[in-house]
């Protein structure tokens, strides 16, 4: 069954790839820009938003943390299952394009 998050936006989908493992928000932004090679980047109230509204649907969990660099987080099963159903439907779409577009 196909979560009805799908298709996530962009956004979305950086934050949870960038909280697969153990992360500060602030990081968040960095791995995001790193990874995209700057393509992407995520302002600090965009990151604090999308954060809460991925708690709220349990996709993103909060980590006790006992450092003073802020709240740490990660993707949840349930976040890293919509991630990858949202990985599989890309790949559909770019091997209906390779398909169809030939």
């Amino acid at each position: 069954m196909k979560p009805k998050e799908i298709p996530l936006t962009g956004t979305v989908f950086f934050i949870l790839l960038a909280f697969s493992k153990p992360n500060y928000g602030y990081f968040a932004i960095q791995i995001i820009e790193d990874i995209t090679s700057g393509a992407v980047r995520i302002a600090a109230g965009t990151m604090y938003g999308a954060i809460e509204n991925l708690l709220t649907s349990d996709m993103l969990t909060q980590l006790s943390s006992d450092s003073d660099r802020g709240k740490m987080y990660q993707t949840t099963e349930y976040g890293q299952q919509v991630l990858a159903s949202d990985v599989a439907r890309m790949q559909l779409t770019i091997k209906l394009y390779q398909v169809m577009g030939e």
